[in-house]
């Protein structure tokens, strides 16, 4: 899929991160993430380093309230639930993208809660 290639392609960083309408975007400031082809994914601030994985799918399973098509940007950090990076493990929506800015929005179940996440191209 061609969003797989644009997050492959260089580091991104964090310019907007929305958690029901907390904005916590401060908490990922100097990071810059990377999305290996190979479904690795790191963060570093170049002291930190904070390892995951991503994957891009779509499931047009009935888990959210999107009647088109469900493609999905999956985040999952191994870190603990009180960690920061927790806050961005998600199968995310994806809202749109192009070379330079992906924009994802996820609506929680649980809650009903929108949390909102902007990546930068470095």
């Amino acid at each position: 899929m061609q969003i797989e290639t644009t997050a492959e392609a260089g580091t991104w960083r964090v310019t907007s991160f929305i958690d029901s309408g907390q904005d916590e975007t401060n908490d990922f400031n100097g990071y810059d993430f990377t999305f290996a082809a190979n479904g690795s994914l790191s963060a570093t601030n170049g002291t930190t380093t904070v390892n995951g994985s991503w994957s891009v799918t779509d499931s047009s399973s009935s888990d959210d309230s999107s009647s088109d098509d469900d493609i999905d940007f999956n985040i999952m950090f191994q870190v603990a639930p009180d960690h920061d990076f927790d806050d961005l493990n998600d199968d995310w929506d994806i809202v749109s993208y192009n070379s330079t800015q992906i924009n994802l929005i996820d609506i929680s179940g649980g809650n009903g809660g929108t949390d909102t996440l902007t990546l930068q191209k470095n």
